[in-house]
């Protein structure tokens, strides 16, 4: 039996993905493809604020599937365009690492906005101990470099208090009350002003990268249109009527 993407619709603005391919959840060429058109159909909705992805059985994810892509470039390009899909989605993702995130699907987490871990989470920069390399971009504007070299360059499992203690994750939770912490933050996220909230997520992703000159140029872009916005008035008129703002993403 071929792994699947299961779809769970929390609330019309909470989307959770969960990776079923037991027994570590790898994402081969198929799962990829599956992964992708998972991210298009749950896109198509015009309420959706916020999406989870976490994994089924023990894993999170363990990456690409090396037996399916031995001696493929091709493959890891493939892998590559998933990683950049999922960190280009409109809407924060949270990740729920519910088990072993390992290698790409290390990579896979680190793509998300933000990470909540299992008790049970153990995660692997297994670049090394395959022969190949991952995370050596995302994860040390992360966590800074010489966390992220101490991972990367050993090998090593972390556990969910260390990846904590690191920043990598924003939080650690029984296994039983991780798909529950993950849904209260996505609802929290969901109730804030969506044109705001995507903003936010473009313009934070790339301040590493810019000098204050850009960011101010860009973050001055952004933020004439928001003034615009029905919802900043929405907040407004909320604001001086003393109630909860009603946001319509217009």
């Amino acid at each position: 039996m071929s792994g699947v993407m299961h779809i769970e619709r929390i609330s019309p603005a909470i989307t959770l993905l969960e990776i079923d391919n037991p027994p570590m959840n790898p994402l081969g060429v198929e799962m990829r493809a599956t992964f992708m058109a998972a991210l298009d159909e749950v896109e198509k909705n015009d309420g959706l604020r916020c999406l989870i992805v976490t994994g089924r059985g023990r894993a999170f994810c363990s990456g690409d599937d090396l037996k399916q892509a031995h001696g493929k470039g091709e493959d890891l390009a493939g892998f590559g365009r998933l990683l950049d899909r999922l960190e280009q989605t409109r809407v924060p993702v949270v990740a729920a690492v519910n088990g072993w995130c390992v290698g790409g699907g290390f990579e896979l987490a680190l793509c998300c906005d933000i990470r909540l871990a299992s008790t049970e989470a153990k995660f692997v920069c297994a670049g090394v101990n395959v022969g190949l390399m991952a995370s050596t971009y995302r994860l040390p504007r992360l966590i800074g470099e010489s966390r992220a070299k101490s991972m990367l360059l050993t090998g090593l499992p972390h556990d969910a208090e260390m990846a904590e203690r690191y920043g990598l994750v924003t939080g650690v939770h029984a296994p039983g009350a991780l798909k529950g912490a993950a849904v209260t933050l996505a609802e929290r996220i969901a109730t804030r002003a969506p044109l705001s909230v995507e903003a936010t997520k473009r313009t934070s992703h790339r301040a590493l990268d810019l000098s204050p000159e850009e960011s101010g140029r860009i973050w001055g872009e952004e933020l004439r249109v928001l003034r615009r916005s029905n919802d900043h008035k929405a907040a407004l008129d909320a604001f001086r009527e003393r109630r909860d703002p009603v946001f319509t993403r217009s």
